[in-house]
């Protein structure tokens, strides 16, 4: 007998399940704004930014997610929650890997940089990035719950059907109310140094204008200004700055056992140049302003240091990932001679500025800050063929030097190009330079130090004339993992009480130690070690693992999450404390100095020490021997100097000890040190692009 038909339902006690709620269609344009919002917020709760910026970047992804969702809504139903699902994608993926690089790499990334990150070797990084990424996992997760999310969503009713044509017109229109809405809010009288309204106009200082602008509006900023380069906007009061560069003590150092002192020459180190011409018949206001601001600047004197070293031979280092905090007696021998026997600088510090290295270098090499932005300063130098004439390559090689340089890596940060401009013969991987490899024929990462000296020393040693030699060190590369570097130091480095990173980086520090032991036997054989000057400093603080100088300097420099961000608004600035080596075994006793001081200061400080013609007024740095007042700028404009530490972001400011000052005095001063230190920022990028230097002493 057939059975009748029956409906699913009939004849059950149960009630049918109710429908599936349908969104209508223009909900599919919500998803992409509220998505933008979500992943800026998770990022900065990431990064342990304060949410005091939030309604600017409410704002702005408001308005850049309704712009974004036109393309959805605009196709048919399908193609438009395809769509909508790989811009999900996309934007997470860009959220998450501008969380990586700023965890890893201690900034965000903008589209500007993408031609040097391909250009550089991103393998040199993957034992700190895969690790990273690894360890922020649960993280990332929560970037891509949305992402996650939104299949099913569009399954269970979301956004059904096809949106009305209006729905892309209100959307447009939301697009600009919303950005409309975020400038003013951008122009409100928002307290500070860096406010929204000056970040909204600069290409520079990505990681501030990722916390008060949003980083999607960083990166919409970012290709803007490849298309319409940045104005710098400074005004041209220089009133009062020449008051700063002089402390009056009429000493850079401790001098008390020189019983008599013969009559010394306390000119200024100045050259014979017409500012005030230039100023008046500038090419463009860039540079009238250059010419006006060295004008004004009061110049370094000569003191009884002057020529101390002329004639030797110069050979200077920046050490990759150094801090002066792994100096030990027993384990690095070399680094603790030099750094304890010649002079001593007991506050110089390597602040971190944007892309670590290449800058670092540029501080050093150029005695110049680097832009805190793209272009970077020390390729750009290469690229356009700017003239480095107070570089101490050129220098030398105007006085009959040989002039060499060496790097046991690739072409990074376009180096051949920006160090053969400076004026050295560059030699590295590929280039002049015999470094191991490995049976493909890439480099067995990362090169010895020891045999960059071994393979590279006989090139000047012998030499008839006086030479100058610099080295950019390699072993000390992140990570410091159980790599080639630590396996000849392996024994004595897991005897130490300290985690095995803090061991692995002090075996690196005892390959550059070797090195240098290496190179002063060689020059000690040569009959060359007492006239030779020894230069050396880190190119940066080891900034991805910067928890381990908290374990050798016995000292806490700030949360475990702040120290691994160096978020400068939390941690101690000691941090980035390290030490200078300027040293020669012709000196009869170490020079003690007490004066704050950093990287730009260095190729000054040796100008004068060599009895060099120079005009100290066109460096940012200053020489650390003489009168002048002591000046350490950080990366985020916090600042130190011989009479206090500035704190940009609590805008307080801490009298150094034994200075005292009036409410007014100290108003003024710091007032005028902010100019000071804007002006210092600033006057680089506009130097290397209009070759400011080649306008008053032209190539021949």
């Amino acid at each position: 007998m057939q059975l009748p038909h029956l409906h699913p339902y009939q004849g059950q006690h149960c009630a049918p399940p109710p429908p599936r709620p349908k969104l209508p269609a223009w909900t599919l344009g919500l998803y992409l704004p509220l998505l933008l919002v979500y992943l800026e917020v998770v990022l900065h709760l990431a990064t342990g930014n304060a949410m005091t910026y939030f309604p600017i970047y409410l704002l702005f992804s408001l308005s850049a997610g309704s712009l974004l969702a036109l393309l959805p809504i605009l196709l048919p139903p399908l193609a438009g929650r395809i769509l909508t699902v790989l811009l999900s994608f996309l934007l997470t993926l860009l959220f998450a890997a501008e969380l990586i690089a700023k965890h890893t790499l201690q900034a965000y990334y903008p589209l500007s940089t993408l031609e040097t990150a391909v250009g550089n070797r991103l393998s040199d990084y993957a034992g700190v990035i895969l690790p990273a990424t690894a360890a922020a996992l649960p993280l990332l997760l929560v970037f891509f719950l949305p992402t996650l999310l939104l299949w099913p969503l569009f399954r269970w009713g979301l956004a059904q059907g096809q949106p009305p044509r209006r729905g892309a017109a209100i959307f447009a229109a939301a697009a600009v109310a919303f950005h409309l809405l975020g400038l003013a809010v951008v122009h409100a009288p928002w307290p500070g140094d860096l406010t929204p309204a000056k970040l909204y106009r600069s290409d520079t200082n990505f990681d501030d204008q990722v916390e008060q602008l949003g980083l999607v509006t960083m990166l919409r900023l970012d290709v803007k200004h490849m298309l319409f380069p940045a104005k710098a906007g400074l005004d041209s009061d220089f009133d009062g700055l020449d008051g700063l560069d002089s402390s009056g003590d009429g000493s850079g150092g401790d001098t008390s056992a020189v019983e008599e002192q013969p009559v010394i020459d306390t000119s200024p180190n100045v050259m014979d140049v017409d500012l005030e011409s230039l100023a008046a018949n500038a090419p463009n206001e860039d540079v009238s302003w250059l010419a006006n601001y060295f004008s004004s600047a009061s110049p370094t004197r000569k003191n009884e240091y002057t020529g101390m070293f002329k004639g030797y031979n110069v050979i200077q280092l920046v050490i990759e990932g150094f801090s002066g905090y792994a100096i030990d007696p027993e384990l690095t021998p070399t680094l603790y001679k030099l750094a304890n026997e010649g002079f001593v600088f007991n506050n110089y510090y390597t602040a971190l500025h944007y892309t670590s290295t290449s800058n670092g270098e540029c501080q050093t090499l150029l005695g110049l800050y680097p832009k805190n932005g793209n272009p970077i300063t020390m390729k750009r130098t290469g690229v356009l063929g700017t003239n480095a004439y107070f570089s101490l390559a050129q220098q030398l090689g105007r006085e009959g030097y040989q002039v060499l340089g060496y790097h046991g890596n690739y072409d990074m940060y376009g180096r051949q190009a920006s160090h053969t401009n400076l004026g050295y013969t560059w030699k590295q991987f590929g280039t002049g330079l015999d470094v191991d490899t490995t049976s493909s024929g890439e480099i067995a990462w990362p090169a010895r130090d020891t045999q960059v000296i071994e393979n590279s020393v006989d090139d000047y040693i012998n030499s008839d004339q006086p030479f100058h030699v610099y080295y950019l060190t390699i072993s000390g590369h992140m990570p410091y993992s159980n790599n080639r570097i630590v396996q000849p130091y392996l024994d004595q480095v897991r005897a130490l009480p300290y985690s095995q990173t803090t061991q692995n980086y002090m075996a690196t520090v005892m390959e550059v130690d070797r090195a240098l032991e290496l190179l002063l036997q060689k020059l000690e054989e040569a009959g060359k070690l007492d006239k030779t000057l020894i230069i050396a400093t880190g190119d940066h603080i080891p900034y991805s693992n910067a928890g381990v100088l908290e374990e050798l300097s016995g000292r806490t420099f700030g949360s475990s999450k702040d120290l691994e961000a160096l978020n400068e608004s939390a941690i101690d600035f000691d941090v980035y404390k390290n030490t200078l080596i300027l040293w020669s075994a012709s000196m009869e006793e170490p020079v003690q100095v007490d004066k704050p001081c950093c990287q730009v200061d260095i190729l000054p400080t040796v100008s004068n020490l060599l009895g060099l013609e120079y005009d100290s007024r066109m460096l940012s740095g200053r020489d650390i021997l003489s009168d002048s007042e002591g000046l350490v700028i950080f990366t985020s404009r916090s600042w130190r100097s011989d009479r206090g530490f500035y704190n940009r972001y609590t805008q307080t400011f801490t009298p150094a000890e034994g200075v005292t000052m009036t409410q007014e005095e100290q108003e003024q001063y710091v007032s005028t040190m902010k100019k000071l230190v804007e002006y210092k920022l600033a006057c680089t990028p506009m130097i290397v692009e209009n070759d400011f230097y080649n306008l008053l002493f032209p190539r021949e």
